[in-house]
């Protein structure tokens, strides 16, 4: 017995012990640490190296300009947008003003009174958006320049117009106003239903209650048409600014302050005269101690006539800087945004110089260079003087080919110009005055030895012509 059982229990055990070891073989237990994206010292990748960037070029001159002048066009659109967005905002509070009022006092005063209300809002919208859209529409052609002034004079008169009819349509308001504010308090003593004459003291009350309220409505709608009349006149200043001035057509662009850039003037005429009077429009960007305008001289004498813009005055010169005519408070200090109308007179006879700004006398002085003749064959140029000799020719191999030499650039004009004139006499108070009149036809009135439009002009440099 003892042996079957012994080889039965030796079985049992091997078959434990298999099954142990196959056991342990399946389920080995792994104690490494599972890193696989750990990075070794040995392998530390370098960084790589990013481009150097791209080094633009340096701006010229002439980019610098027309980035100005985009920088410039930019913010008109910027001011005109603005003055839109202000004039619709301020109408649409006007409008809710008077539909406010026009609540509050009902019955037949209040439909005359939202009837001219209406009228009103719809004449001074309408003429408004006709003006924007024509400034929008004039703005898309003529982007880099002014536009021509017999338009420019349209809607300076459109504006005048729009003004006096807000004007009137106020007055027109307040008078039905009152009109109607008085059939009120005349009715405002007897009850309308029953036709009982209210208590005196009731009666007293309510028509001061009224009144108080309706002088409260009244002041607003001033209010609100006092505000639209001073953005319409602030709408026409700005129309003023931005077109030519005494009916010009075109102007002289000096861009920059450069001994390159200047206009020569080629009279038809000879300049040997012993009086005349020379007149311009000028918008200088920046002056300096001396700026030159208008100058004319010979080999002997660079300086028989200079007209000169100082920091904030303007000089006028016969025969050299001996002579001189100086009138202060004329220019403001770096320039100006308006135009400036500038007019020197001078007589041989009588040795009187003048000088004239906006049409009025600024200054005058005795004895200038009396008796003498302008001699004939000098040069004319516009922007700068010449303080050498006359033209230097390619051949030579002297100054700059196509220029003149002898100029200077601190004395350079930067700016636009126009209505440039000259004529062999004195002209009369009267007309210089109507000459300087920035919404007449000045420009019209061309001089019989220097005339603007007709006489030859040869821009230099970056001078040039613009309309």
């Amino acid at each position: 017995m003892f042996r079957w059982r012994f080889p039965q229990a030796v079985c049992v055990l091997s078959a434990c012990v298999c099954l142990v070891l196959a056991y342990e073989e399946d389920f080995v237990v792994n104690y490494a640490d599972p890193y696989y994206n750990e990075i070794t010292d040995g392998e530390t990748p370098e960084p790589t190296p990013s481009p150097a960037p791209c080094n633009s070029p340096d701006l010229t001159k002439w980019d610098k300009i027309f980035l100005m002048l985009e920088n410039s066009q930019m913010r008109e659109n910027m001011l005109l947008q603005y003055a839109d967005d202000i004039i619709k905002v301020e109408m649409g509070s006007l409008r809710g003003e008077m539909l406010r009022f026009l609540a509050q006092y009902g019955g037949s005063c209040g439909v005359a009174v939202e009837t001219a209300g209406r009228r009103l809002a719809l004449q001074l919208e309408g003429g408004l958006r006709e003006t924007l859209e024509r400034f929008k529409f004039r703005d898309q052609i003529f982007p880099a320049a002014g536009n021509s002034v017999g338009n420019s004079n349209h809607l300076e008169a459109m504006l005048q117009q729009l003004l006096s009819a807000a004007q009137t349509q106020t007055s027109r308001l307040a008078k039905l106003e009152t009109g109607c504010f008085s059939n009120l308090g005349a009715g405002m003593g007897m009850d309308t239903k029953t036709g009982s004459q209210l208590p005196a003291g009731g009666g007293q009350r309510l028509q001061e209650q009224e009144v108080t309220s309706q002088d409260l409505a009244l002041d607003e709608v001033l209010a609100a048409l006092q505000q639209t009349r001073v953005e319409l006149g602030e709408v026409l200043r700005s129309s003023r600014q931005r077109y030519l001035p005494a009916g010009c057509d075109m102007a002289l662009l000096f861009p920059m302050r450069s001994r390159r850039i200047y206009t020569s003037v080629i009279p038809d005429v000879p300049l040997s005269v012993s009086s005349f009077t020379v007149c311009m429009w000028v918008k200088p960007t920046t002056v300096s101690n001396k700026t030159v305008l208008f100058s004319y001289g010979n080999r002997r004498n660079p300086y028989e006539i200079q007209l000169l813009l100082g920091q904030t005055s303007a000089l006028f010169t016969i025969g050299g800087e001996a002579h001189l005519v100086e009138a202060l408070g004329v220019v403001n200090p770096g320039g100006t945004s308006e135009w400036i109308h500038l007019c020197g007179a001078w007589s041989s006879e009588q040795g009187l110089a003048s000088l004239w700004a906006a049409g009025k006398k600024v200054a005058s002085t005795p004895g200038v260079a009396e008796g003498h003749v302008l001699p004939n064959g000098g040069s004319l140029q516009l922007g700068q003087e010449r303080n050498g000799c006359c033209s230097s020719s390619p051949s030579s191999g002297s100054g700059v080919a196509g220029f003149e030499e002898g100029f200077d650039p601190k004395m350079a004009f930067a700016g636009k110009m126009t209505g440039v004139n000259m004529w062999d006499r004195v002209l009369s108070e009267e007309e210089i005055s109507q000459v300087a009149l920035q919404e007449g036809q000045g420009c019209k009135q061309r001089g019989n030895m220097v005339a603007w439009g007709v006489t030859e002009m040869v821009p230099h440099g970056g001078a040039q012509f613009i309309n």
